[in-house]
């Protein structure tokens, strides 16, 4: 390995190492990085099933991305100062159709999602989960708790549904895995028995929490810089807010080891994204935390004769449902085929 790459190796094995496994563990799956929720999250795993289903099941997909926008908007009111009365007048609003709720405006979004529920969607019976959280949320030692069982909602209809799949198995690769930060919810919302999946991390306290959660999946301490594995080994790759922390030369090397592993396409998720012509680069202690270039990423890939498709998700989301706004402005989704 390129001496420089071997540094910036240490280094980002540095930046993990001050972490305990325990929050490693549990960190990157709660709050806006819940996958329940998480918008790019679930564009990891609609990729999968689209991958292995086709377009099938493409107006439950849309309605998941839905019930996250709304249920995002439900969760950040546990946030804020407030009580039991407050999120019951939302309630009494929403019933009567109402954009008010005591002076609490309420988004245009929420409304139609309130109306149009209960539905049946690509033969799954969709709830009115909006009711049922308003409806079941309590008061624990002064603290609003959610309804997990709305809030888990999709993953129940997903494992039903998913079940009746043959399991053919397309090998799935996913770089940067964590602490089976994704592949948990693989798990519950019934999709990992369809793929034959390896995830690897460069961090060897996440393999481990990975291997303890789920000794019968594969998870590896690998390198992306230099995987090992051999040429065309996967059909699908997936990688979620990997590429931001490496050096530019770094990026190139990853981006051209990723093609090189994948046979199909890939699902990369990024959370600083520009459409500038140039990166910004911004070199922490021991990692990067860059903002990069879409149209210089994009050149990446090209040099392999990827096809790439671009999603800026806030964009994306304002367009399906009205919600502007609502996601983090410098989020994209890159999904990029193979020839």
């Amino acid at each position: 390995m390129d001496p420089r790459l071997a540094e910036e190796t240490e280094r980002l094995q540095r930046s993990w190492m001050q972490h305990r496994p325990e929050m490693l563990r549990d960190y990157l799956v709660a709050d806006v990085q819940d996958p329940l929720l998480n918008v790019q999250s679930m564009q990891g795993r609609h990729f999968l099933i689209e991958a292995r289903c086709g377009d099938r099941y493409e107006a439950l997909q849309e309605e998941e991305l839905r019930f996250a926008v709304a249920m995002h908007w439900l969760v950040r009111l546990l946030k804020d100062p407030g009580d039991i009365e407050q999120l019951e007048a939302v309630h009494h609003a929403l019933r009567q159709g109402a954009d008010d709720a005591e002076g609490m405006p309420i988004p245009a979004y929420v409304l139609r999602a309130f109306a149009d529920l209960p539905r049946s969607v690509s033969g799954a019976s969709v709830p009115n989960y909006l009711a049922d959280f308003l409806g079941n949320v309590r008061s624990e030692k002064g603290r609003l708790k959610p309804h997990e069982e709305s809030r888990r909602l999709f993953e129940k209809i997903w494992r039903q549904l998913l079940a009746n799949e043959k399991a053919d198995r397309p090998a799935v690769l996913e770089a940067a895995c964590g602490s089976a930060n994704d592949y948990r919810f693989f798990e519950s919302f019934g999709l990992a028995r369809l793929i034959d999946y390896t995830g690897f991390d460069l961090c060897e306290a996440n393999i481990a929490n990975a291997r303890a959660m789920f000794p019968q999946a594969r998870f590896e301490v690998r390198n992306v810089f230099g995987t090992g594995y051999a040429d065309k080994s996967f059909d699908y790759c997936l990688a979620h807010d990997l590429l931001e922390h490496l050096s530019l030369e770094g990026l190139e090397i990853a981006v051209a080891e990723l093609c090189r592993v994948t046979r199909k396409a890939m699902c990369i998720g990024f959370f600083q994204m520009h459409e500038g012509d140039e990166h910004i680069v911004r070199r922490m202690e021991d990692y990067h935390i860059n903002t990069l270039s879409l149209p210089r990423v994009r050149e990446l890939f090209v040099r392999f004769n990827a096809t790439v498709q671009a999603v800026h998700i806030n964009t994306f989301l304002n367009r399906q449902f009205g919600c502007e706004g609502f996601y983090n402005d410098q989020a994209y989704t890159l999904t990029v085929s193979l020839p």
